[in-house]
């Protein structure tokens, strides 16, 4: 079901800029630093995500990373809402998501975008977002792979969408999940081919190259 937006454009563009730039913000990068633990993008996998945070062997970075990643795409959510209503929500979803993985802050080079798609989903839809990380829990709880978990993730969180009364929120599930996949391309090739490292486990030391900034879940 494609929502048609009454919010007048003009609008809606002034809250995607917001959105986009919010979910710009490197937090992986600034907290990495303002731990003192160099530059993350020359660190394990160069992503920016809290796995590779966690790479550095400071776990409380990590969960810093992560809460802000959901919460940048949380608050722009919630701020869209209050400011102009739906319509607006959906669009600083997307906005903060594509803000979060083509950071024009880092030369639009950023991460996966899975925190900042679960803290969109808790905020657009309570219930929708509980589910979808109940989703990537349990599937990591199950086969301890991370990048695994974000994709089963995604891909039913339009079904959770749909399911769970939030039929409008179902095509943007549907661009974000692909956005996911997509960002994902080499973990689902190491998936097929059974290389991809599991939870709890350091993955082959490599150099730190285009490609490898790839092998992150987040």
């Amino acid at each position: 079901m494609i929502p048609v937006f009454t919010t007048p454009l003009p609008l809606l563009l002034a809250v995607a800029v917001g959105a986009y730039l919010l979910g710009s913000i490197p937090f992986g990068v600034v907290i990495a630093r303002a731990f003192g633990l160099g530059d993350l993008r020359k660190i394990g996998s160069g992503n920016i995500g809290a796995t590779n945070v966690l790479r550095t062997g400071n776990r409380f970075a990590a969960f810093l990373t992560l809460l802000l990643d959901a919460g940048k795409g949380a608050i722009a959510v919630l701020i869209a809402r209050l400011a102009v209503g739906e319509d607006a929500a959906q669009v600083a979803a997307g906005a903060s998501f594509l803000g979060h993985i083509f950071p024009v802050f880092l030369g639009f080079r950023g991460g996966k975008g899975v925190a900042t798609f679960l803290g969109t989903l808790l905020a657009l839809s309570f219930p929708v977002g509980l589910a979808a990380c109940a989703t990537w829990l349990a599937v990591a709880l199950v086969l301890r792979i991370s990048s695994l978990s974000a994709l089963m993730a995604a891909a039913l969180s339009p079904v959770w969408m749909w399911l769970l009364g939030a039929e409008r929120m179902v095509a943007l599930g549907v661009m974000l999940a692909v956005l996911i996949f997509v960002r994902h391309h080499a973990n689902i090739t190491r998936l097929i081919a059974g290389t991809e490292p599991r939870i709890g486990r350091k993955p082959p030391a490599e150099k730190n190259t285009p490609e490898k900034n790839q092998t992150e879940a987040g």
